[in-house]
């Protein structure tokens, strides 16, 4: 196997770590929290910190441009049998030539790891290219530049390990000599670390972008904003910044915990000609207006995606795009980028538009079903402004604080629940006769 560095650096950045913790709260609040960084939310007090149960995990990243995909190896050092497996979910995934240290197996779409005692190296290509729609993608690789989610390199994995164990993540691309890379992470030199408080195993996400690369980022309202796109794709990189200068500031006052980094990134053809969210940061195309002309912002419609954070039921996807387009408008307008009159304009189009739909209730909604809930959005928060005596009473923005801290997949009856907590009755935009096809 190849030489691998030593531990040094991590234990470097642990002790870093703890010091920063321990002068801000104190010895003992800091061993909680710390504890508490991997945990799921449902375990955060089961073991305090204990750098006997860390384990590290390297991925490096190796573009293949010429075979449109990635070679990827996970390295896996621990000083005990501290991760006793890795099981890891194909579906969506075009993963092939895998080897390992250790014993491997597969299990119709699940490749199941059980590494040496000591680690070893899992490794595996991935091809890129994913179409979307017709002739464009979602995922792509040219000779010049790549643009994926790392969930589309590296497949989503459970594990089994020594009871309290923890993993210490990096990800590290190995590039061309005039590539650079861009992620949701903070990082320098293509090295990036990895860090999800709501897992022990931490795993790489969102959009990632290689290449020869133009980059631009600005601090806006306590949020690091990148916006990164391949040279010569005309990305309006300033633009977005600008627009989101006056309306970040709104969107933090709604979502107080928004991501303190928001990476967007945005390509030309042959990208899907529309916007993707993902952790932290989101695709939009490079051809796609920042203002429609019907009053909409995809950009915005996609950013309150990422702070929002919200899982659909099947049945209730209308929800959550119905909400992102909601507040896409809503943001515009109480930012005074279009006026009062434009914003009533395109409510009215989306509810003429929304008319003609039968059935709400799909699994994926359309453009038709989310101009409907659009329009049951803005008659709900007229609703909830108003009491018994006409004074403004609540509003949507307390109905979707109510939504994110509950911290459960969204189905009608917690978007009901939500409401009847406000106002003590069903308001009148969530009654069953204004949800066609939901049942009651």
């Amino acid at each position: 196997m190849n030489c691998i560095p030593g531990m040094g650096e991590y234990r470097h950045a642990a002790l870093r770590n703890i010091h920063r913790h321990v002068m801000a709260i104190g010895v003992a609040a800091a061993l909680v929290v710390l504890s508490a960084c991997d945990a799921p939310a449902s375990d955060l007090t089961r073991t305090t910190l204990d750098r006997s149960l860390l384990y590290y995990v390297d991925y490096k990243v190796t573009p293949k441009p010429e075979q449109q995909g990635v070679v990827v190896e996970l390295t896996l050092r621990q000083s005990r049998r501290l991760l006793r497996e890795l099981d890891m979910r194909l579906s969506g995934v075009d993963v092939s030539r895998v080897t390992a240290d250790g014993e491997l197996s597969r299990h119709g779409n699940r490749l199941v790891w059980q590494p040496p005692a000591e680690g070893g190296v899992l490794r595996w290509f991935v091809a890129v290219n994913h179409v979307r729609s017709g002739d464009t993608y979602d995922a792509y690789m040219s000779d010049s530049w790549a643009l994926f989610r790392g969930e589309d390199i590296i497949p989503a994995a459970r594990t089994r390990t020594l009871k309290g164990a923890t993993s210490v993540t990096r990800l590290e691309f190995a590039l061309p000599q005039d590539w650079s890379s861009t992620t949701q992470y903070f990082g320098r030199k293509n090295d990036y670390r990895i860090e999800n408080p709501a897992r022990r195993f931490d795993q790489p996400t969102g959009w990632m972008l290689l290449g020869k690369l133009g980059e631009r980022n600005d601090d806006i309202d306590g949020i690091r904003v990148v916006v990164a796109g391949p040279v010569g794709h005309s990305v309006r990189r300033l633009d977005m910044l600008a627009l989101l200068h006056w309306t970040l500031p709104e969107i933090r006052r709604i979502l107080p915990d928004f991501p303190r980094r928001l990476t967007i990134f945005s390509a030309a053809d042959p990208m899907w000609r529309g916007g993707l969210s993902a952790p932290k940061s989101l695709f939009i195309h490079a051809n796609m207006p920042l203002i429609s002309e019907n009053g909409t912002s995809t950009l915005l419609h996609e950013i309150m995606h990422v702070g929002l954070a919200l899982r659909a039921d099947d049945d209730a996807d209308w929800i959550v795009e119905g909400l992102a387009e909601y507040y896409g408008l809503e943001l515009l307008r109480r930012s005074h980028t279009i006026s009062r009159r434009r914003h009533a304009k395109a409510i009215k189009q989306l509810q003429e538009w929304g008319e003609q739909v039968v059935d709400l209730c799909q699994k994926q909604s359309t453009g038709a079903t989310t101009a409907r809930a659009t329009a049951i959005f803005f008659a709900l928060d007229t609703e909830l402004r108003q009491d018994d005596d006409g004074n403004v009473d609540y509003s949507l923005d307390d109905l979707v604080a109510n939504l994110i801290t509950s911290n459960t997949t969204i189905t009608i009856q917690s978007l009901r629940n939500a409401a009847k907590r406000l106002t003590g009755s069903l308001p009148a935009a969530l009654d069953p006769d204004n949800l066609p096809g939901c049942a009651e």
